[in-house]
């Protein structure tokens, strides 16, 4: 164990000394007596200075209902069509192909939902770029193993013909971009151009990714700052349909992006930041855990951190408080329920990693990143 750590483990007596009640200090709860040494009083006006605050009981959450964290404007998914998105729209060796019965009830549930008859809970275009995006990648490019099954084939096959006549064009692209996999009904894909310049260089794009290809660094940059306006509902802002936007970021994980592809989409908006502070640290350890949260099991990362903080070696954590599709526990909700601020800005987080009390810091990506 020793091996693993930069710094020996404590002493007995330094691991008594610990276990006293955790101070709180802006967005940092911290642990170690030795680097909380000047005390509480010290503490409060080293979080002035740092223009954090501590939340009162009142605004916290529990994270154990991590559902409660959803905005209550966010719309729900169709259920049924959720679940066969978590099938259906994974890589190629961890997709399950569905059984018929359950092929059968995704397309029913779509074709009711497009005629209007479920108002409760209709799929949403988003729902219908991503599924139907992971078909095609699918019947595209998997390996034999993860493409349609004989039950899906017989489904499609069924409620194909009823669909075309419902469903709208781009997502009549978006499951036969070349009108290769739905025989005679699907001959809307190849003559697809989209409506507007923005949604050309999308379908575009998107004819490749369909496809089980990659995009280069300059296209994927090219349509990202197309879709994601840094300034939305402005004159500049332009708005595509959502699922085209869903087809595209869908089937780019399904494929897993290249390194190119991922340079892009990390350096996309990094030209409307400024600089990035810099903190005065011997060495800076980075944790960016799934957005999304956990639901199934421990998330520890936190508390890792913490821990490193209190031996020296400071510690930057990033995340979002709530995020769909798995709407799971975050570090956010955790540190948020303990009473931390995580609304900091890149400097003030700059300062808690400098200061000798803290060393550690969590950035939503809302004050990192107010593009993305």
């Amino acid at each position: 164990m020793n091996s693993l750590l930069l710094r020996p483990l404590p002493s007995t007596s330094l691991s008594r000394r610990a276990s006293t009640a955790p101070k709180r200090v802006g967005s940092v709860v911290s642990f170690s007596e030795r680097r909380c040494r000047r005390g509480v009083a010290a503490a409060s006006s080293w979080m002035e200075e740092a223009g954090v605050e501590v939340l009162e009981e009142g605004v916290r959450r529990n994270p154990a209902v991590s559902e409660s964290y959803r905005p209550p404007g966010l719309p729900r998914p169709n259920a049924t069509v959720l679940e066969a998105q978590a099938r259906v729209c994974t890589g190629p060796e961890q997709t399950r192909p569905l059984g018929e019965e359950q092929a059968m009830r995704v397309l029913d549930t779509i074709l009711r939902s497009a005629m209007g008859e479920l108002k409760d809970e209709p799929v949403s275009n988003a729902q219908l770029g991503a599924f139907f995006a992971g078909m095609a990648i699918r019947a595209n490019s998997f390996p034999e193993a993860t493409q349609w099954s004989d039950g899906e084939r017989r489904a499609m096959s069924l409620f194909w013909p009823r669909l075309v006549n419902v469903l709208p064009p781009e997502v009549k692209f978006i499951a036969d971009p070349e009108g290769t996999i739905m025989g005679a009904n699907g001959l809307t894909g190849p003559r697809y151009v989209g409506q507007g310049t923005v949604e050309m260089r999308l379908v575009g794009a998107l004819r490749e990714v369909l496809a089980g290809g990659h995009l280069g660094y300059e296209e994927v940059q090219c349509v990202l700052k197309d879709v994601l306006p840094v300034e939305l509902g402005t004159a500049n802002s332009t708005m595509v349909s959502e699922a085209l936007l869903a087809a595209f970021l869908i089937g780019q994980r399904m494929n897993r992006e290249t390194d190119r592809e991922l340079k892009a989409y990390c350096l996309a908006f990094d030209d409307e930041l400024g600089p990035t502070p810099v903190a005065d640290v011997n060495s800076l350890t980075h944790y960016g855990e799934p957005y999304d949260g956990n639901t199934r099991f421990f998330r520890s990362t936190l508390f890792v951190a913490a821990v490193r903080a209190c031996y020296g070696e400071a510690c930057l954590l990033h995340g979002v408080e709530w995020m769909p599709p798995k709407g799971g526990i975050t570090e956010g909700q955790m540190l948020k329920f303990m009473g931390a601020n995580t609304h900091l800005s890149p400097l003030q987080a700059k300062t808690l990693l400098e200061d000798e009390n803290a060393g550690f810091a969590y950035l939503n990506l809302q004050e990192a990143c107010p593009p993305l």
